[in-house]
């Protein structure tokens, strides 16, 4: 049996006034699974999951946290679990 979806992880290191703008960039990109945003501790301190046709009002409560949060840290890192597809493989 194979596996057609696989995923895989990104890191981005941003400061707090650049958290709000890159969050709502990798959602544009619209292949994200789950987003999960650390302190300088690498410590979690915000996670939630992605699903297919989430839109506006949907995202809205988690933009306001993003914000508030954005507000409370200096320096984070925003990991992304990301689908891709396995293409051509047997």
């Amino acid at each position: 049996m194979t596996d057609k979806e696989k995923s895989n992880w990104e890191s981005f290191k941003v400061t707090g006034d650049e958290i709000l703008t890159k969050v709502k960039e990798i959602i544009r990109e619209g292949n994200a699974r789950r987003i999960i945003i650390k302190n300088e501790k690498d410590e979690t301190i915000m996670e939630f999951p992605l699903t297919i046709g989430a839109i506006g009002a949907v995202l809205a409560p988690m933009f306001a946290a993003v914000g508030a949060l954005a507000a409370l840290v200096t320096n984070c890192t925003i990991l992304v679990e990301k689908k891709t597809e396995n293409e051509g493989k047997e």
